[in-house]
């Protein structure tokens, strides 16, 4: 048998080593666990509040895009993080550029700000 294979052999007995395990610790899980229904247990519960309404109501699209804003600024610090570890052996190219991204996502949360997209209502 080669190296090749012998490699992908050892990942397969881990993958079916680790999905029986989990097959395991899930079934005695269900095997020795209390198993008492109740009515209660069964229904809508949000934030320590009943639900009120049904599950189909419209939510408003500013909230799906504050939370893209967050993911955007969150992947900007992901990406300036690496920058700033190794900025000696970029230089002054790598400077410019990290400054025409932060400019570039500054632009962007100016639009959103001057469209209100940021106030939470």
């Amino acid at each position: 048998m080669s190296e090749f294979l012998r490699d992908y052999l050892t990942v397969a007995i881990f993958a079916a080593l680790t999905a029986g395990l989990l097959a395991g610790v899930l079934g005695l899980g269900k095997l020795i666990r209390p198993v008492r229904p109740q009515r209660d247990k069964y229904l809508s519960y949000e934030s320590g509040v009943d639900a009120v309404g049904t599950g189909w109501d419209q939510s408003p699209v500013r909230y799906y895009v504050f939370a893209l804003l967050f993911v955007l600024f969150d992947v900007e610090a992901a990406f300036i993080f690496p920058w700033a570890t190794q900025v000696e052996f970029y230089g002054w190219f790598g400077a410019i550029e990290m400054i025409v991204f932060i400019v570039i996502l500054t632009l962007g949360l100016l639009y959103a700000w001057r469209k209100k997209v940021l106030r939470w209502l």
